[in-house]
């Protein structure tokens, strides 16, 4: 089938126009290129794989990676449609893991192919990102589930062989293609998670405005301005979702890619992962055994409410917190990061505040404190509105939904801000000796 001919319902206005170079960012000047060829929403794109991923003119032998359960809902199919234009055999993985030694063992796999074609989420659209732009192989990515932002981000999270989660600079695909009506057939765990990942928005940018503020880091508004308009009407039709409603799931699609394109603008994950992603990398790379096999976006979701009590709480107060220097426990966090214990220690260091630094700060937040306040509010979502949205949509909102031992979710927010060099209010709350009151409510 003529690509012209594919069904469309305007799913990728704006979109179109980022993939095509003819978005003007006002804050840079100038219009915005990212690499991306070709990204396609359909209801249905059963028959048009083979010109899809033809025009992108991927070479002449085509690996089609995905695992147990994506091959059966997609991966077959599109393996099948793609023996005309060099597809061969899907290589299928087996309960994969986004960390190094899966990446070593798949790129193994990948040896003599021209390219990748992902068909999957998170963890496979990750391994494939990573894998191929170690030797410059280029990769498309076909969806099987809206369950985070990272199709279109040019980093890839990945778990170091000391147990540490990162975000590593990776490429994009060359093309993002989703069949909505898998995706919303998909188990309604994955849309929810999915969405859990786009409230983060919210704490996301209250942190990052913050540390702009206070300590001079980078801040870019674009990635928020392309997303917002969707955002308010995601929310509007969270409750759908549960539903697979085909709709609510391309309205979500909408924001997981701009927020992933906003991302490439600038090159760092800042706009969608701060003092919220910390408490998840914590869960997952300290649980052990304790971890119940949630999502990134579900304890994403429950993190961010976390994380919109602190900050909420902390600037509902009449006057600046004073912070106190910065406590590293070295003993105590090899004890409880084992191998991955130096590089946190490192992160910590790199934010950790002291000495004259920590006067001027305290100085400048004092007297930005009610500016701050007031700018601050225009990002937020409330704590109750949150918390109905992600119920709404059929997230985990605690600790135990997410079936999380409650000392060790308390854990993961008490230490989670040691694992980066990303100041957030967790970072202000803990300084200030105020982090354990927030602690205490946590459920």
């Amino acid at each position: 089938m003529d690509l012209a001919e594919m069904d469309s319902r305007n799913w990728t206005t704006l979109i179109d126009d980022i993939v095509a170079g003819d978005f003007y960012d006002a804050e840079a000047g100038k219009k915005v290129s990212v690499p991306y060829e070709s990204i396609v929403f359909r209801e249905s794109l059963d028959g048009m794989e083979e010109a899809l991923i033809g025009r992108l003119k991927l070479g002449e032998k085509l690996a089609v990676v995905a695992d147990e359960n994506t091959y059966d809902v997609l991966g077959g199919r599109v393996a099948r449609a793609l023996k005309p234009i060099g597809g061969e055999a899907a290589i299928v993985l087996k309960n994969p893991h986004a960390d190094m030694q899966t990446a070593a063992a798949l790129a193994d796999q990948l040896k003599g192919y021209d390219s990748v074609i992902a068909v999957g989420s998170g963890t496979l659209n990750d391994l494939c990102k990573y894998v191929t732009a170690q030797d410059g192989r280029r990769y498309a990515v076909f969806s099987t589930a809206a369950s985070m932002n990272g199709y279109t981000s040019t980093t890839a999270s990945m778990t170091l062989d000391s147990g540490l989660k990162v975000s590593l600079p990776a490429q994009a695909p060359a093309g993002f293609f989703v069949d909505m009506a898998v995706s919303a057939a998909a188990p309604s765990h994955l849309s929810a998670s999915g969405f859990a990942d786009c409230v983060a928005r919210s704490v996301a940018q209250v942190d990052w405005w913050m540390s702009h503020r206070l300590l001079g880091t980078l801040y870019r508004s674009v990635p928020f301005d392309i997303q917002i308009a969707d955002e308010i009407e995601l929310n509007k039709c969270a409750h759908l979702l549960p539903q697979g409603d085909i709709e609510a799931t391309a309205r979500l699609y909408r924001v997981l890619t701009l927020c992933g394109l906003g991302i490439g603008f600038i090159g760092m994950s800042n706009p969608g992962s701060m003092g919220e992603h910390q408490i998840s990398h914590y869960i997952d790379c300290f649980a052990g055994a304790r971890h119940p096999g949630t999502l990134h976006g579900q304890q994403v979701g429950v993190a961010s409410l976390t994380m919109a009590r602190i900050q909420q709480g902390l600037l509902a107060q009449n006057s600046a917190p004073v912070m106190k220097p910065t406590p590293i426990d070295t003993e105590g966090m090899k004890k409880r990061m084992g191998t991955a214990a130096t590089d946190c220690i490192e992160q910590l260091r790199r934010k950790a505040l002291d000495g004259e630094a920590l006067n001027a700060v305290n100085h400048k937040l004092a007297t930005l404190w009610p500016e701050l306040q007031r700018e601050l509010r225009q990002f937020m979502i409330p704590v109750q509105e949150m918390e109905k949205l992600l119920a709404d949509a059929g997230a985990p909102t605690t600790a135990a939904d997410l079936g999380i031992d409650l000392e060790f979710y308390r854990e993961a927010v008490r230490h989670g801000h040691e694992m980066r060099d990303r100041f957030s209010f967790v970072d202000i709350a803990a300084n200030a000796g105020q982090l354990e009151q927030f602690i205490a409510i946590q459920t």
